[in-house]
């Protein structure tokens, strides 16, 4: 044992009260460093092992629960908000309207987030051992937690410590077994193992173990890479337009017909590619199709007797009462311009797209952030639709691509079409984080995904994670691909989270079994 690691430990033992929140708080900053754009993968693993021995100090000091609670808590309000930090950016689109709230945003968001961290630091003190058992504990909680926070409230399972791998494609090739869920579980036991460096007597059994894994989980993803070429379906040809038109310039009356006008021109520039397939991104059109014949005409022009055109856009119904409904939809028109398929965005922002207690919350004066009356009704989904001219596909509305395992409609599709928008997301951070979470979705379900945002980041990836052609963030222009082909169903397209469920058993079991010896 080193003297550095072994004073690095004691320090952090030591800590108490408001000294061991700030240490947590820094450490939960740390850990979103291996987040994108940083992408420094042990960070992550490193922060966690900090927060072992912050849960080891506090075991042994008065009201230790409360301690740990204050320690997670504090852990995971420094990851979200350096993590996400760019939430703030939606409340900018419309600032004389929004503008006041940033300040409740900037703290209630990682705030109630960080909750979650919090109950599994409680939970896994109530069982905290010395040992080894208190490593599982500690990663079976915190995987567990990160599982809720996806489901819970309709979820958001934005940034999980998978993600973490974001720099090494070979590793979150794992997640085709056992999806981000179990590769989140894994990840946080590989960190908590690294507290037993900081330890005296010299504990190397698990750190070493967990290395390994590591290593041929990332040997067995450079492996399935090379096995793996990307392959492309024949005669589809695909195009996947970036307008790159500023939110709060969209649907300003103004600029309707030029916003429109830049679709069209970055649908037909470049004849000679003649794509078979043209992917505009959510709502991109500033007029509602439903409504603008004239922008319709346009669309059988522009899809001619050969062409497909796929777009987000606003769509208006009628209830059995007759009261008028809004939905975030997706419009699949193949030739000519006929109308091949409709789908209705099934999960929906909170604040964003909807007000949860709309009522209560409207008297206070906050409203959602999506410029549109009420709240948007939401969609049956996911779904499988016909494409005219390329096989059947999976559409995905902005981070309806987020979920894990909730992204196949009724039949397995060839490919996930993704639209977005994520000027919603800042111009930094969001959609880089964004970006990396289809590219996992891609690897989970072995389908390509083709993804078409307003603001960055487009780009085509391929079954294994690959990104085949992509455009950057903040840039006006259109990207031609070939589409590749989807592999055969993976284990976690078969099975799901039942993976990381098996994983999280044998980590209770070993607590068990470590608590008892």
């Amino acid at each position: 044992m080193t003297p550095a690691l072994l004073r690095a430990g004691q320090f952090l033992r030591g800590l108490a009260g408001w000294r061991a929140a700030l240490a947590a708080f820094g450490a939960g900053i740390v850990s979103a460093c291996a987040f994108p754009p940083l992408d420094v993968f042990p960070a992550f693993v490193l922060a966690i092992a900090a927060l072992v021995l912050l849960l080891d100090g506090a075991a042994v000091q008065p009201r230790p629960v409360l301690r740990a609670a204050l320690v997670g808590w504090a852990f995971g309000f420094g990851q979200f908000m350096a993590g996400m930090h760019w939430i703030f950016y939606p409340f900018l689109v419309d600032p004389v309207e929004h503008a006041w709230e940033i300040p409740f945003a900037a703290l209630l968001f990682p705030g109630g987030l960080a909750l979650f961290p919090m109950f599994a630091c409680i939970a896994a003190r109530l069982y905290w051992r010395t040992g080894a058992s208190r490593i599982f504990m500690l990663a079976l909680c915190y995987a567990v937690a990160e599982w809720l926070r996806g489901h819970v409230l309709t979820g958001l399972p934005w940034n999980l410590p998978a993600y973490g791998w974001g720099a090494s494609l070979a590793v979150l090739q794992s997640s085709a077994v056992i999806g981000a869920y179990g590769l989140s579980l894994l990840t946080v036991l590989f960190g908590a193992s690294l507290a037993e460096l900081f330890a005296a007597p010299r504990k190397l059994a698990l750190p070493l173990a967990l290395t390994a894994l590591f290593a041929a989980l990332w040997l067995g993803g450079e492996l399935r890479l090379a096995a793996e070429p990307t392959t492309y379906v024949a005669g589809v040809r695909v195009r996947l337009v970036q307008p790159d038109v500023p939110q709060d310039e969209k649907y300003v009356r103004s600029l309707v017909a030029r916003n429109w006008q830049t679709l069209i021109d970055l649908s037909t520039r470049h004849a000679s590619a003649s794509p078979t397939v043209i992917i505009w991104p959510e709502a991109a059109p500033p007029v509602l199709l439903q409504r603008t014949p004239e922008a319709l005409d346009d669309i059988s022009v522009l899809t001619g007797a050969r062409r497909t055109l796929v777009t987000g856009n606003q769509r208006v119904d009628f209830d059995g009462s007759g009261k008028r409904r809004f939905f975030n939809s997706l419009f699949v028109f193949g030739p000519g311009g006929r109308l091949a398929a409709t789908y209705d965005k099934f999960h929906l922002v909170p604040f964003g797209e909807y007000l949860p207690l709309e009522a209560m919350l409207r008297r206070l004066g906050i409203t959602k952030l999506v410029g549109f009356p009420g709240s948007f009704a939401s969609g049956d989904g996911p779904h499988t639709v016909k494409v005219p001219g390329a096989p059947d596909a999976g559409p995905l509305i902005c981070y309806e691509i987020l979920f894990p395992g909730a992204v196949i409609g009724e039949s397995r599709p060839g490919w996930l079409i993704n639209v977005t928008d994520d000027s919603w997301f800042g111009p930094w951070a969001g959609p880089q984080q964004h970006f990396l979470a289809a590219r996992v979705r891609a690897i989970e379900e072995g389908l390509p995904v083709a993804r078409a945002a307003n603001t960055g980041i487009s780009g085509m990836i391929d079954p294994v994670g690959r990104t085949i052609a992509t455009l950057g963030l903040d840039l006006r222009g259109d990207v031609d691909t070939r589409l590749p082909k989807a592999l055969m169903p993976t284990p976690y397209a078969e099975i799901g989270d039942l993976g990381f469920a098996l994983l999280a058993a044998f980590a209770g079991a070993l607590v068990w079994l470590l608590a008892r010896k």
